[in-house]
């Protein structure tokens, strides 16, 4: 419950959500008719959280590395781009954590940086060759894929660093399936491979043209960014492949949001941009008039965990309002000025959304 107010109060003062009480939603209106619209107040609590949980995840900023111009952009939902780290050597690959920090791979100085939410830096781990792409999995741990050394390096989250595989001839960038899976683009043999978190590795696909940028939607299909064929390859679970998506700019990286879009950078000069497709397939331009742009991630905020507990306490707290008042039908009249505490999304209006339920 602790760590559940205090992300509340983070999303709160960063100007995510808004509290409301319905106590002040019901006040100034007579005791009996304060009942009866307090009452479908309440049973309105379930949809409220409901709609809470699948409205705030739609507010992901987005993070480019963009190798250029020796920076990391950061972009809002509606594309505004702010400069969010710079100076550095070589800006390559992305990846949060779950705690919300951003760690990049710098290829050219051969260091992990981990930026705290606030934009504070500091060196996660040196002495690699030509660090590109990042992956965490379900325990924290990173992946890192070391081009020049054909390793894929696993450090735990306090920063030892092992060897998880070896011997690919160029691999470029990662990503983990829902059982822990690895999948490992490798560029120079134009093949993915599928390592088990015990570390078996297998060929899950060949035959590509410049395999470079993975990313999986929220059914388990990999997509693929193939940069000298300049498409989008879908892959199901079992490794079918059909095209996603054709007529890009040397598609480098992808990343999936909370909806199901699909961000793509394009890397070629002249059409240096950021395309997104949402799920049928639909495109359009994020962004446009950038450098070099390399890895691309979207920012975990809210957290997951965050949206399920407010969501299942907001049906907890309306099942149990509406019990206790048809039980007691308020006859204390300190029932009715007891506040239920409620949070918003900014752009939202509570008030209509609690008119709707008691009209």
């Amino acid at each position: 419950m602790k760590q559940l107010l205090a992300n509340l109060a983070g999303a709160c003062s960063a100007g995510h959500l808004r509290v409301r009480t319905v106590a002040r939603l019901c006040s100034g209106t007579p005791p009996m008719k304060r009942r009866s619209n307090c009452g479908k107040s309440l049973s309105g609590v379930l949809l409220l959280g409901v709609w809470l949980a699948s409205n705030v995840a739609a507010g992901q900023n987005l993070f480019m590395a963009d190798w250029g111009t020796s920076s990391i952009y950061q972009f809002t939902p509606s594309g505004t781009r702010s400069t969010f780290a710079a100076g550095l050597n070589g800006p390559n690959g992305l990846a949060f954590d779950a705690l919300g920090n951003l760690f990049a791979t710098d290829s050219n100085s051969g260091n992990i940086y981990e930026f705290a939410p606030n934009g504070t830096r500091s060196t996660f781990a040196s002495g690699l060759s030509f660090p590109r792409g990042l992956a965490f999995d379900s325990n924290g741990n990173l992946f890192e894929a070391d081009t020049n050394s054909g390793n894929i390096y696993k450090f735990t989250p306090s920063g030892v660093r092992s060897t998880f595989a070896s011997g690919i001839q160029q691999p470029e960038f990662l990503a983990l399936d829902a059982r822990g899976n690895l999948f490992v683009s490798d560029f120079r043999t134009n093949s993915i491979f599928e390592f088990t978190p015990s570390g078996g590795s297998s060929t899950f696909a060949s035959g590509l043209d410049g395999a470079d940028g993975l990313a999986f939607d929220s059914n388990g299909n990999l997509f693929e960014a193939d940069i000298y064929s300049d498409t989008i390859y879908k892959f199901t679970p079992n490794g079918t492949r059909s095209t996603f998506a054709t007529g890009l700019y040397y598609p480098r990286d992808l990343a999936f949001d909370k909806n199901g879009n699909l961000f793509v950078t394009n890397c070629e000069p002249g059409y240096a941009s950021i395309d997104e497709f949402t799920p049928t397939g639909s495109q359009s331009v994020f962004a446009s008039g950038l450098s070099n742009p390399e890895g691309v991630a979207l920012a975990p905020l809210p957290e997951p965990s965050t949206l399920a507990l407010l969501a299942a306490g907001a049906v907890g707290l309306g099942s149990y309002g509406w019990r206790r008042w048809r039980k007691r039908q308020f006859a204390a009249e300190e029932t009715d000025d007891a506040p239920i505490v409620l949070a918003f999304p900014v752009s939202s209006s509570p008030q209509s959304e609690l008119k709707r339920q008691a009209a």
